[in-house]
Order: C-alpha cells, then sequence, then structure tokens
C-alpha cells in the first residue's frame, strides 16, 4: 500500500477533478436532482452520527475481510455503477476494474457501461452486473446474456429509476459524442421507444432476473423497511440501501437514515449494502456499525478517476482502507463482526 494522502486529500480530488473535466461534464458528475435537497444532505448524515468505542482491546491486528455473495474480498468497501465512465477517463470501466483488483473490492458494472462487458471482464478482476430492465423485458435480454457470458457474478437490479429524473442545467447537447454508451444494449434499444425503463417493476422481476441470469439477485434503490422485506421474500440475496447518490428523487430521505431500520427488516435472512455520501473510512466503520455488511461508493471513484485514472483510484482506495483500519483501532474493533455502537 502506497503513503497516506494529504488529511485534505478529499478537498483536493474534488479540485483536481473539476479543473480537469469539461465544465458540462463535471456538473453531470456531482449533479442532484431538482433542489438537490438530497444530494446535498449525504455526506453530513454520516459525519452527525457518534461512536462509542471500546477500550482494554487487542487492536494490534484487525480483520477488513468480508464475504459477499459467498465470495471473499479484502475490504466492505466495493465500487458502485455510474455511466459515462469514458467522460472521466478514456479507460472508463476498464480502469475501474484495474483498481478494484488491485485492492480486492467488488466492481459493480453499470448496464449503460462503455466498454463491452468482455473487455471489463479480461481486466482480470471480479465484477457483477448493475441491471435496468427495459419496459419490453426481452429487449435486455441481450445485455443480461452477455454479461452472463463474460463472467458478471451477481445482477444488481435497480429498482428507484423508471426514468432519469429532472436536474438543472444538464444540456445533452454538450455531450457531442456518445457513441460508445450503452455499448452491450445494442443499437435497437438506444433508438426510438425501445429500450425504456420499466415504470412497472415487480417482486416477480426478481425472479425472472435470477431465472434469465442463474446469479444472485441483489436489489439496489430501497430505502423503506417494508420494500426491503418485500425484496427478501421475493428472493433477493442483497438488498442494498440507496437514493440514487440524490439523483431521482429529491427530498428523499438519507441512506444513513434509512440504513437502520432497513437492516433490522432484513436480518440475517439476506445481506445489506448502503450507497450515498460516503466519502471516508469512518463513514464506512459507521455503516458497518449499523447494520451494513458492505459500502459501496460512486462519486469517489468515478471523481478519482477524472482527476488522475486508475493510479489514483487505487490511491484513494487505499485511502479509505488505511482510514477504516485506523478507526478500526480506535474504536476498538478487532474485525467487522464486532463493530463499534454507533448513536445518532
Amino acid at each position: 500500500m502506497g503513503e497516506p494522502l494529504s488529511e485534505r486529500w478529499l478537498d483536493e480530488l474534488w479540485s483536481d477533478a473539476r479543473a480537469r473535466l469539461p465544465a458540462h461534464v463535471w456538473r453531470y458528475f456531482v449533479a442532484g436532482a431538482r433542489e438537490e435537497v438530497t444530494a446535498g444532505e449525504a455526506a453530513e448524515a454520516w459525519r452527525a452520527l457518534r461512536f462509542r468505542p471500546r477500550v482494554l482491546r487487542d487492536v494490534r491486528r484487525v480483520d477488513t475481510g468480508v464475504t459477499l455473495l459467498g465470495s471473499s474480498y479484502r475490504l466492505p468497501v466495493g465500487i458502485a455503477p455510474s455511466s459515462l465512465q469514458r467522460a472521466a477517463d478514456p479507460r472508463g470501466e476498464l480502469a475501474m476494474a484495474g483498481a478494484a483488483g488491485t485492492l480486492g473490492v467488488p466492481h459493480v458494472v453499470s448496464s449503460n457501461a462503455g466498454h463491452a462487458f468482455a473487455e471489463i471482464a479480461a481486466v482480470g478482476a471480479p465484477w457483477w452486473l448493475q441491471a435496468y430492465v427495459t419496459e419490453a423485458r426481452d429487449e435486455c435480454l441481450p445485455m443480461l446474456e452477455a454479461a452472463v457470458e463474460a463472467g458478471a457474478s451477481a445482477v444488481v437490479l435497480t429498482v428507484d429509476t423508471p426514468f432519469a429524473a429532472p436536474k438543472h442545467d444538464l444540456p445533452e447537447a454538450d455531450f457531442e459524442d456518445l457513441s460508445w454508451h450503452r455499448v452491450n444494449y445494442g443499437r435497437r434499444v438506444c433508438e426510438g421507444r425501445a429500450g425504456r425503463w420499466a415504470h412497472d417493476l415487480g417482486p416477480d422481476d426478481l425472479a425472472w432476473l435470477a431465472s434469465r441470469t442463474g446469479l444472485p439477485v441483489v436489489v439496489k434503490g430501497v430505502l423503506h423497511p417494508d420494500d426491503a422485506r418485500l425484496c427478501v421474500d421475493a428472493g433477493a440475496s442483497a438488498v442494498w440501501v440507496s437514493n440514487h447518490g440524490g439523483r431521482q428523487l429529491d427530498r428523499a430521505m438519507a441512506t444513513a437514515t434509512a440504513l437502520p431500520r432497513i437492516a433490522a427488516a432484513v436480518g440475517d435472512d439476506a445481506e445489506v449494502y448502503v450507497d450515498g455520501g460516503i466519502r471516508s473510512g469512518l463513514d464506512v466503520l459507521a455503516a458497518l456499525a449499523l447494520g451494513a455488511d458492505a459500502v459501496f461508493v460512486g462519486r469517489v471513484p468515478l471523481l478519482a478517476l477524472a482527476a488522475g485514472g486508475e493510479e489514483r483510484l487505487t490511491e484513494v482506495l487505499e485511502q479509505l482502507a488505511r482510514e477504516l483500519v485506523e478507526g478500526m483501532q480506535l474504536a476498538g474493533v478487532g474485525g467487522l463482526r464486532e463493530p463499534p455502537d454507533v448513536l445518532a
């Protein structure tokens, strides 16, 4: 692991990414829906939590390893899916996969990816597919089949996006060449009415995805504990607490607020993941303390990619790992099965 970054690494990351990106791409990456209330509250909701550490514990060594969907990972931190990664760096998902492999963390690839799944898989890191199901289900089958053939080990169904919510100051005309966008769907899905996201997702779609792919299904975009329980009862292997980074329903609750009740509703029947405003190793530790099995980060890796490609991204993920280990030691935690108490 390389040298620690400066204490202001996050500010520097945002600044460097903004300096390198065209203004319209920067705006797309950081935008929230409508008034951006939810997007603006995300990070502060984690910072508002307080730990109750333990003492007289042996923390000479701490174990950050985790098993997710039957596979072992070095850290309980994964890379969340995001679109337009090639607008951040020409290597896009290939660089994300490279950093994920180096750090031993799960990498979730958007169904809107700008590289073919087979290319991404060739990097050699384990990966999961994030899927938007189309209004006509058969239109997304070639994409699902391509992911399975390329070795995806899970499918993450996004359920909070019947359509992209309005965002201010995002003129699509500024993106002059997006010929690579959604490359895994094929031309028919990217034209006309074909390929519209489904407005009628239901519990049966989980079973349909599982049968079509043969993969465990993760449901992403859950904020209500009753919905979490519905997902588990319908066969979900994991529930992913997410408000889409504040990019869908504005004024939706923060994921830090939603997580404890969802973890309680799910219990030991499925795994629980969370994203939204995770900016540090302490945020990761807080999420684990509130009941998450793993945390996924989206904007941080995307902006790291923009700021310096795979090398910068690897440095940032290593920094999160260092901060997690430090937080665990200071909280008297030797492993992830014994997280500290955290108080709102």
